[in-house]
């Protein structure tokens, strides 16, 4: 056998030491994504719980307009003009 062969077949780490640092890394990448997780779901919760306001402030509202349905958005007016 050559060198470069010994070199190629013998692990980069023996095995009883790249044990501990793959476990590590496994939860380091648990521990990221649990973070993550948890990080969302604050987002969320606080993303519906001004959807309920805003939705209960549109519910007041509307039934302070006497049943006149939404407010309507003034138009612009036409110019003058236009197509000559």
């Amino acid at each position: 056998m050559t060198g470069a062969g010994v070199i190629g077949e013998l692990p980069a780490l023996p095995l009883h030491e790249a044990g501990k640092y793959v476990a590590g890394a496994y939860v380091v990448v648990f521990v990221l994504v649990l973070i993550y997780v948890a990080i969302m779901a604050v987002r969320l919760s606080r993303i519906e719980r001004e959807l309920g306001e805003l939705l209960a402030r549109e519910t007041a509202a509307a039934g302070d307009d006497h049943g006149q349905g939404p407010p309507q958005r003034p138009r612009p007016p036409a110019e003058a003009g236009v197509g000559g």
